[in-house]
C-alpha cells in the first residue's frame, strides 16, 4: 500500500493537469515558451503517474484494468475481473 500522501500529491497532480491542459495547449501551438514556464510544474501531463486504484502501487501498473500486477492477479483468480481467466494449456 503506497503511502497517503503519495497517492494525494499524484490526485492534485490530476486536478492541476485538466485545470490548465486548454490553456496549456493555447500556449503550446503559439509558441509562447515564456509564459509556459510560468504554469505550475505540476500543471505537467508528463509529471502524473499511473497508479494502482485500489493500493496506490505504481509499479507493476496495468493499464487496461488500472491495476498493478498484484491485485489483478487476486482478483482474476478470485473471478472479479470480467472477461479474465486463468489459462492453462
Amino acid at each position: 500500500m503506497a503511502k497517503k500522501s503519495v497517492v494525494a500529491r499524484n490526485e492534485k497532480r490530476a486536478k492541476l493537469i485538466e485545470k490548465y491542459a486548454v490553456k496549456r495547449a493555447q500556449l503550446k501551438a503559439e509558441g509562447n515558451w515564456e509564459a509556459l514556464q510560468e504554469l505550475p510544474k505540476n500543471s505537467s501531463p508528463v509529471r502524473y503517474k499511473n497508479r494502482c486504484g485500489i493500493t496506490g502501487r505504481s509499479k507493476g501498473y496495468l493499464r487496461d484494468f488500472g491495476l498493478s500486477r498484484i491485485k489483478f492477479r487476486e482478483l482474476a483468480n478470485e473471478g472479479k475481473v470480467p472477461g479474465v481467466r486463468k489459462s492453462s494449456w
